[in-house]
């Protein structure tokens, strides 16, 4: 891990090259991508076979075979031993708990001259989530995905996941089943996206894709913007802690150990401005890292785009922060609280020493799927608003007429629209005394 100091010279510059991050523009890439979309858009059902063979090696008469009924997600949850069964159960608990409060109701009020104004909310009728698949199984991502469409109202929920065995995680089933999903299909990848965005004969098309995926699936989802909705194209995981030294520098340390281990190119970062504590901590993951089952993931990842930043002060940190944008922010320092007004940019806020962000991942109940890349600055967790519409409600009286068709004439005639004037004026509700005809 590199050590910086938020006093040294250069240091902002050296802050931006650290935790910048940019997809690579990659032609072969897009290549790959556009010929699968268009084999989907064209072929359909045939061409989403060939692709899932091809990319997939999983190789079916027919594209119904990659259907699993909901009774496999019934029967792998019934099959579950107690422990993981609860985990699921509770965990699923909670984060329904939490999304329930975020729901949003429809509203409608009359001004002085009795127009009704409003807002009406719906839910979108149907909704695709990727959940990656193969070596891997994320049980927690199928839970924070489902389970805030399903409190938003949404009426239909279409899973994918690849399955290059033709078997899928019983985990993952069962959180399937725990979480309400209504049809789940055991494709992946870009040619999964094109199915869920444009519809084959038998994969339903949907209204968003939501969901975490490798290159081919973050470029695939780029590319069905405009076509759905997504959530987002999220860069790597990453993590920015601020500790005061009054820690268990063990603690922080698996902490950021914790983090890195998702991937190479996953960020790791502490902030403090206890320069002694943050050798303690770049010593504990040192002695720790060994015994790390993905040590050779970590240790890339950390030498790659970890830090140790000694800073000026806890205030200094929380400048620094709100810079970076992360995805997860510890505040792992006295009355945790006080600081909190003071965050202005980040995906999840994990306040206190008692609270890594592990908890947030699984079972706290805020959702995991956050803003990554700096883009904290402007987006938010997924959540029950991302899977609803807001619909404008507009009904004038004949008062409200009369105010309104003089405002309309002046702005539309200034516009050079005249045909938007008229459209007012010709429903002028006569007054009495006016000569009709």
């Amino acid at each position: 891990m590199r050590w910086l100091d938020s006093g040294g010279e250069g240091f902002s510059e050296q802050l931006r090259l650290l935790t910048e991050w940019r997809e690579s523009s990659d032609r072969a890439l897009a290549e790959v991508i556009d010929t699968v979309f268009e084999g989907v858009i064209s072929r359909g059902d045939q061409a989403l076979l060939e692709f899932t063979q091809r990319f997939d090696g999983l190789s079916v008469a027919s594209a119904a075979e990659l259907e699993l009924p909901k009774e496999k997600m019934r029967a792998a949850l019934e099959g579950l031993d107690a422990a993981p069964r609860q985990a699921l159960s509770i965990s699923a608990g909670r984060i329904r708990n939490y999304h329930q409060r975020q729901v949003q109701e429809s509203w409608y009020y009359e001004d002085a001259e009795g127009t009704l104004l409003g807002q009406q909310i719906t839910a979108l009728d149907r909704v695709g989530v990727y959940v990656p698949g193969g070596k891997a199984s994320y049980p927690s991502t199928v839970l924070m995905n489902v389970i805030p469409a399903r409190v938003a109202g949404v009426r239909e929920v279409v899973m994918v996941a690849p399955a290059p065995t033709g078997t899928i995680s019983s985990m993952v089933l069962a959180a399937a089943a725990v979480a309400g999903v209504d049809r789940l299909f055991t494709i992946g990848g870009a040619q999964a996206i094109a199915a869920l965005a444009y519809g084959t004969e038998t994969i339903p098309a949907v209204d968003k894709i939501i969901g975490p995926g490798n290159l081919y699936v973050a470029a695939a989802k780029r590319r069905a913007y405009g076509r759905v909705g997504i959530d987002m194209v999220a860069g790597p995981s990453e993590i920015l802690i601020i500790c005061d030294g009054n820690c268990d520098p063990d603690w922080i340390a698996m902490d950021l150990i914790a983090q890195a281990e998702h991937d190479e190119n996953a960020q790791a970062i502490l902030l403090s401005p206890d320069g002694d504590f943050l050798r303690q901590v770049k010593a504990g993951i040192t002695r720790m890292l060994p015994d790390m089952e993905r040590r050779q993931i970590i240790r890339a990842s950390l030498d790659g785009r970890g830090a140790l930043i000694k800073t000026r002060d806890i205030a200094d940190a929380v400048a620094i922060a709100n810079l970076v944008a992360p995805e997860h922010l510890e505040l792992a320092v006295d009355e945790p609280r006080r600081w909190l007004p003071h965050v202005r940019n980040a995906g999840a806020i994990f306040l206190g020493r008692n609270t890594p962000e592990a908890f947030g991942d699984y079972c706290a109940g805020p959702n995991h799927v956050l803003p990554t890349a700096g883009t904290a600055r402007f987006s938010s967790p997924l959540g029950v608003y991302d899977f609803i519409k807001r619909s404008s409600v507009i009904m004038a009286s004949e008062a409200g007429a009369r105010l309104m068709t003089p405002l309309v004439t002046q702005l539309a005639r200034a516009e050079s629209l005249p045909a938007h004037a008229l459209a007012a004026e010709c429903r002028l509700p006569a007054k009495d005394g006016d000569v009709v005809g």
